[in-house]
């Protein structure tokens, strides 16, 4: 068989516009936002540079930074954790549902959903009014009156409030890129392993866990770095508090920015969510690129 071959002068010509269009959506506003973080700025006024200082407060000066990265990193972590029951389900659903479609569907569904929606939903089901409250009612109506609280306004439960609401959201995301990567791995495959006594469980260990490496890893990726950046949810359901108690990178940049008119402060904060992204989508690949060469 001929293989063709393209001149490079075609392909950069059908790359560069999408390439020109990727630079200056992404890496300009990056740079901009690297420089605005240089200044002493209120979006408005004449800005003044000061080199470093932005960054030095930020690390040194301010109470909520470090408090809002450590919640940012939590959060991150939990995203992850429905990543693995995800699988699991999806191997379930794959192996003894023939049309299983419909069921992933209705998971997907709240992926779909506005976050303004999902907020009010579960800021509904958090009430802690007894009338309107419908987790509260529940643990009442089970004689588990201890366990009711004001979900969304004690510090110390309000951030685990939020975990749930997003695991909710995002687990048939999930579900559906696992779910396709196990239903992508050929049945010839099993048959074969069965043959060799290998069934069940035996054959997920040594046939699918390996071949869903990559697909695991995009799940990883895009549930890490998507907390990271997690804003609009908590924005809807508590703005940061209650007294910063739920602020997160995101909130707390924006907050420093438009509520309080430090916009190169906040620059410098964006700066600092960048450089944190980069740095674990690093990681992340390099581990699981390990992975697959182990299985390979």
């Amino acid at each position: 068989m001929k293989v063709l071959k393209v001149p490079a002068r075609t392909i950069a010509v059908f790359i560069l516009p999408c390439l020109l269009l990727y630079v200056c959506l992404v890496f300009v506003p990056i740079l901009v936002s690297l420089y605005t973080g240089l200044l002493k700025w209120d979006g408005l006024t004449t800005a003044e540079f000061i080199g470093l200082g932005n960054f030095k407060d930020m690390f040194f000066n301010d109470p909520v930074f470090w408090p809002s990265v450590r919640r940012t990193l939590l959060y991150a972590v939990a995203s992850m954790l429905e990543i693995p029951l995800c699988l699991g389900m999806a191997i379930l659903l794959n192996r003894y549902l023939k049309k299983a479609n419909t069921l992933v569907s209705i998971y997907f569904t709240p992926v779909i959903l506005s976050v303004v929606i999902i907020g009010q939903l579960w800021k509904t089901i958090y009430n802690p009014t007894s009338m309107g409250g419908m987790l509260n009612g529940v643990l009442v109506s089970l004689g588990l009156d201890s366990w009711t609280h004001n979900w969304l306004t004690e510090p110390n439960i309000a951030m685990y409030s939020l975990y749930l609401v997003s695991l909710w959201q995002f687990f048939g995301y999930h579900l559906l890129i696992q779910y396709t990567g196990v239903q992508n791995i050929p049945d010839e495959l099993y048959e074969a392993a069965k043959i060799d006594g290998a069934d069940g469980f035996k054959a997920d260990r040594y046939i699918t866990l390996p071949l869903i490496v990559p697909i695991f890893k995009i799940s990883i990726i895009l549930a890490f770095i998507g907390s990271l950046q997690a804003f609009d949810l908590v924005m809807v359901m508590t703005g940061g508090g209650p007294a910063h108690a739920t602020d997160v990178i995101s909130t707390h940049m924006y907050n420093s920015s438009f509520m309080s008119f430090k916009y190169g402060y906040g620059s410098a904060i964006a700066t600092f969510l960048v450089v944190v992204c980069l740095i674990f989508t690093g990681v992340i690949n390099t581990f699981f690129n390990k992975l697959e060469k182990k299985y390979n």
